[in-house]
């Protein structure tokens, strides 16, 4: 079964690789939209230095961090809800319910496939390009890579769980846009893709640090920034894979919920 749901990873990679004109366009656009928000936050922490606890360097990796990780960690939409609410809107869903293995992890693989490709063709490059550029902080110990790529990754399972769950709603709405229009606005908001969760003022920070969207950005980019040691580090991984966990087990319930009486338009 492990091998079954390897081959599915491999064929979600393997997918997008195959659209490399728009994996090349994507990476222009974020390239763009990291240059307006580089010289927004420019000029923002020039009138405010150490906003947030941030200094300039750390503010541009931040923008440009954000750009890496927006189609990695799903900050805008997943890849694939889409196409699973489609299935259920039209009943294509039943022919993946008769698959022998489990809907939930079968889509987790391709997605596990689709955001590896996507740190590779659209996440590395705008990285490379804004610290050629701008003059981004970079982390001083060798060790830090290894743990952002491990918080990226944990990031990634949330992004996937909350879209999960987004899917889901579509056995019960029949349409589920309206969801992913809440989803989408929440990614772009409390994820930090804006500006950083920490120059968030009052309870309005303090609620959006605990929230999961911050596990996709925020703090992947602390673990960048090595804002966080030690058992601070772990508690950080904790935060992440403790919102993993409960999402996915909410998904899971709503799958389960729904396949007991699935309602479907057209089908």
């Amino acid at each position: 079964m492990l091998r079954l749901y390897a081959t599915v990873a491999a064929g979600g990679f393997r997918r997008h690789a195959t659209y490399r004109v728009a994996t090349a366009a994507g990476v222009f656009t974020n390239t763009v939209f990291g240059f307006i928000l580089s010289y927004t936050y420019i000029a923002l922490w020039n009138a405010r230095p150490s906003l947030g606890g941030y200094d300039m360097g750390d503010a541009l990796a931040y923008v440009w961090i954000g750009q890496g990780l927006i189609t990695v960690c799903g900050l805008m939409g997943g890849g694939f809800e889409d196409e699973l609410i489609e299935r259920i809107r039209t009943g294509d869903i039943a022919v993946d319910l008769y698959r022998p293995a489990d809907l939930q992890t079968w889509w987790f693989s391709a997605n596990l496939g689709r955001s590896a490709y996507q740190l590779l063709g659209r996440g590395v490059l705008p990285m490379v390009f804004g610290a050629l550029v701008f003059d981004v902080t970079l982390p001083t110990s060798p060790w830090t890579w290894p743990a952002f790529l491990l918080a990226v990754t944990l990031g990634s399972i949330v992004s996937f769980a909350i879209w999960y769950l987004v899917a889901m709603s579509a056995f019960w709405l029949l349409d589920g846009q309206g969801v992913v229009q809440v989803a989408w606005l929440g990614g772009l908001f409390f994820s930090g893709m804006l500006l950083p969760l920490g120059v968030f003022p009052g309870a309005l920070g303090e609620v959006a640090r605990t929230l999961p969207w911050a596990s996709m950005l925020q703090v992947p980019a602390d673990v960048y920034l090595e804002r966080y040691e030690g058992w601070a580090l772990v508690r950080a991984y904790a935060f992440q894979g403790g919102w993993a966990v409960a999402l996915l087990a909410a998904g899971r319930a709503a799958q389960a919920a729904a396949t007991r009486k699935v309602v479907v338009q057209g089908g």
